[in-house]
This record gives C-alpha cells, structure tokens and sequence, in this order.
C-alpha cells in the first residue's frame, strides 16, 4: 500500500510539473503492455530479434525520458516558455517515433536505415527529421538549466551535465545513418541501396546479439555507446540523490557529481572507440582493456581528494567554483 502511495503522490508531482509530458509517458507505458503481448504472440523476427522488440525497447526509453524531463522542468520553474515548447514538442516527436517503429514492426520489417520502398525511405526520413527537432529541443533545455541557479549545488550540475551528455549521446546516432563500405559497393552493382546505415560495424545487422538489447557479440555496436551517453540524464541525478542519502558537505557532493560526469564523458568516448574499431562490447582488446583500467584509474583520482569530510573553510572554498 505505501509503495501504491508513493506512486501516485509522483505521479502527482510529475502531472503537476508538466502534464503534456507525464501523459506522454504513461501512454509509451501503456504502449509497451501492448508490444509486451505481441513478444508473446508474434513469433515473427526482424534481423534476428524479436518483432515487436525494438518497439518495446523505444517504449520503455521514450517513456524514461519523457517522465524525466517532467521531474526536471519542477527545477527550471524560471523558463515557462521554454518548458511549454520543449514539452509538447517532445511529446509529438516521441510519440510519432515510436508509432512509426510499432508500425514497421507490424508490417514484419525494419524502421531504421530502411530505403527499401518509397514508403520505407518516407518514413525513415520522418524519423531523422524528427529527432534532430528533438535533439534541438534538448538544447534549449540544456541552455535554460546551465543559466538556471540551483540551490542544491550537486543536484544543479547533475542535471547541467546530465543534459549535455544526453544530447552528446543523441547525437552519436547519426553516426549509425552513414552508409557503410559493402553497402556502397552493393549499390554500384544493383544501382539500388536498400539500406542505408546500420547499428553494427565490421559486420550486418543481424548476428548474435545480448539478451534483451541485441548488441553484437562479435563486432563494434554504436548502440553501446548510444545507450549511455543517453541515459546520463537520469544516471548524474539518481547519484546526488543517492548523495544527498549521505548527508555529505555540499561542496562534496557537487565535486562528486562533476567527476562522475567527466568519468561518463570518458567512458563513452572509450565505448564509441570501441565500437568504430569493429569489436564487441564483451570481446575488448588490450588497447580497449588499458583504456578502462586508465579511465578507472582517472575516475578514482578525481574522487580521492574527496572521499573525507572537510571542514567549513575547505567548502566556502569549493563553493566559490562549483556554483557557477
């Protein structure tokens, strides 16, 4: 019972914070139940996963976005404007995302890269367009919280850095659209290029993939990289709450909060390294394993100046570069 409380007291929040987005996210929730029962009766797969997989996969992550950034806009209360354009802007956009990824789905072939048909390449372009307008959308709001003056140092830089992150990671996407080298020499032969870009590189789409995400097992994915600089916006976050849990100095958990947003910058770049160079996120080579151990390593010097407490002097101090 007190968990069903908690739910709907977020909820509450959520709604309050920014309707257009929290109906738009419980929509994509009820939209997954719905691919959820296709996984189970459609027996069909599309480059050798699962139908209706990737539609669930953009439910779930459209959904996580969308709830997140309505948690968010309660924390930029000075930029109406921006949060009503932003919010239903989003919304369309994701909506007609997943929508287009369910219909392909339905229709037993893929959404993205697909220049098959008039049809195919129509609403492949549909899609492009309509994230790089979202992508833009993010800008604004990474603009409006890096001018936006946060009482709670560590939560500020958190979602400042979140939001860069997300957009550097929204932005590796496009890396997936360029046509590869046998799809350029496919299309000398036949004058036709069915599909246009691919998530694998050293290989097609379509091999053996993780359970759950698909990733190549046996070659680079820019999925990989992708998915984190994506997330960041709740990663950076769910660890100045986890934080403020600990009652550290404020100067403290803002530092924290920064170095693990270079730490996420750092490991990205290293997974996107990985993936152009063809290799498997779970097969690493020994330059890939040298460039997480120094990765590691960087991480642990940058939190080791702050892994005790400090006095009042040493956060006054702190304070005077951390708030910008």
């Amino acid at each position: 019972m007190a968990s069903v409380v908690s739910l709907r007291t977020a909820l509450t929040r959520l709604w309050r914070a920014d309707r257009p987005l929290t109906a738009g996210g419980l929509l994509m929730l009820a939209a997954l139940a719905v691919f959820a029962v296709g996984l189970v009766i459609d027996p069909r797969t599309i480059t050798g996963a699962p139908a209706w997989l990737k539609p669930a996969k953009f439910a779930v992550s459209t959904a996580i976005y969308m709830l997140t950034l309505a948690w968010v806009f309660g924390h930029i209360s000075e930029w109406p404007r921006v949060r009503r354009l932003v919010s239903r802007t989003t919304v369309t956009v994701l909506v007609l995302e997943v929508g287009i990824i369910a219909l392909q789905a339905w229709r037993g072939t893929t959404s993205h890269f697909n220049n098959a048909t008039t049809l195919d390449a129509a609403l492949f372009s549909v899609m492009g367009l309509a994230i790089v307008v979202q992508t833009l959308m993010s800008v604004l709001v990474a603009v409006a919280l890096w001018r936006q003056q946060f009482a709670d140092h560590a939560l500020g830089w958190a979602l400042r850095l979140g939001m860069t992150l997300t957009i550097i990671g929204a932005t590796s996407g496009g890396l997936m659209t360029a046509p590869t080298s046998a799809q350029l020499a496919d299309a000398q032969i036949k004058q036709t290029i069915p599909t246009i870009g691919a998530h694998t590189v050293g290989a097609p789409d379509g091999g053996p993939g993780l359970p759950g995400t698909g990733w190549s097992l046996a070659h680079g994915d820019l999925r990989v990289p992708h998915f984190l600089g994506l997330h960041a916006l709740q990663m950076l976050p769910l660890l100045a709450w986890f934080l403020s849990r600990r009652r550290l100095e404020a100067a403290r958990r803002a530092h924290l909060v920064i170095a693990a947003g270079g730490s996420h910058l750092g490991l990205f770049l290293i997974l996107m390294w990985q993936a152009l160079r063809g290799q498997s996120l779970v097969d690493p080579d020994m330059a890939t394993i040298v460039a997480l151990a120094v990765w590691a390593v960087a991480t642990g010097v940058a939190v080791w100046p702050f892994r005790g407490r400090h006095t009042s002097a040493d956060v006054d101090s702190a304070l005077n570069w951390i708030n910008p």
